[in-house]
């Protein structure tokens, strides 16, 4: 069989240390922010001459938790309620044949003097902290958008689906700049969706905090947050 090698160019810094809680999709939730920090190799001002004068991008980025892992033809999507197999090329499913993700993010701030090198801020980002990242490319509305496009079982789904019950005392412990993100992100529901218990506790962690909840029907109530 035929390889290639590919190199990491940089790597994601987002919220989100573990893969629970990440939203499903990129662009769902644009409160999100994340930092995209090249490689000693790549922090070069000129490889980002003209970037600011694009409002998204494209990352082809590595499922680093999947290398090395075997692949299957086909596979379950959660969209599906994890109890239905389709092929894996009709699935953006990380057990893939090469590892790869991709998503487009909005690009918010372009940062050239930084103590690691010229960095991006980005919002929107569907990546787990520490992502490695193998490319930046511009977003391009005139071709890479096509609204009459159909989403197969993938369902269009941006706003919220659920409503978040959160204290204000628990919602402070978190810095002001990331409440709302982390609303958005429970909204989502970010549980397997093919669980349902509403006597069940899930958790993770977020920006440093660690965030227990339960969902009865269309509610979800935050349960504890509590500082790492």
């Amino acid at each position: 069989m035929e390889t290639t090698t590919m190199r990491v160019i940089a790597r994601i810094h987002s919220e989100f240390p573990t893969k629970f809680g990440i939203p499903r999709q990129s662009g769902l939730i644009d409160s999100l922010r994340a930092t995209i920090v090249f490689e000693p190799e790549f922090r070069s001002p000129e490889a980002l001459r003209g970037i600011e004068g694009y409002t998204h991008l494209w990352l082809l980025w590595q499922f680093s938790e999947c290398v090395g892992k075997d692949w299957s033809p086909t596979v379950r999507p959660p969209r599906l309620g994890g109890n239905r197999r389709v092929g894996v090329f009709a699935t953006r499913s990380p057990y893939r044949p090469n590892p790869i993700g991709l998503s487009s993010v909005k690009l918010e701030e372009v940062r050239l003097n930084t103590p690691d090198g010229p960095v991006l801020v980005v919002s929107g980002a569907d990546l787990m902290d520490g992502t490695p990242i193998y490319d930046v490319k511009p977003y391009l509305a005139y071709v890479d958008s096509h609204p009459d496009a159909t989403d197969g079982f993938a369902l269009a789904q941006k706003e919220g689906v659920l409503t978040v019950d959160c204290p204000d005392e628990l919602l402070s412990l978190l810095p002001e700049g990331r409440r709302q993100a982390l609303l958005d992100v429970l909204a989502q529901d970010p549980r397997p969706q093919y669980q349902n218990d509403p006597e069940r506790v899930y958790q993770f962690e977020f920006a440093g905090v660690h965030v227990e909840f339960s969902v009865d029907g269309d509610v979800l109530a935050v349960k504890r947050i509590e500082k790492i």
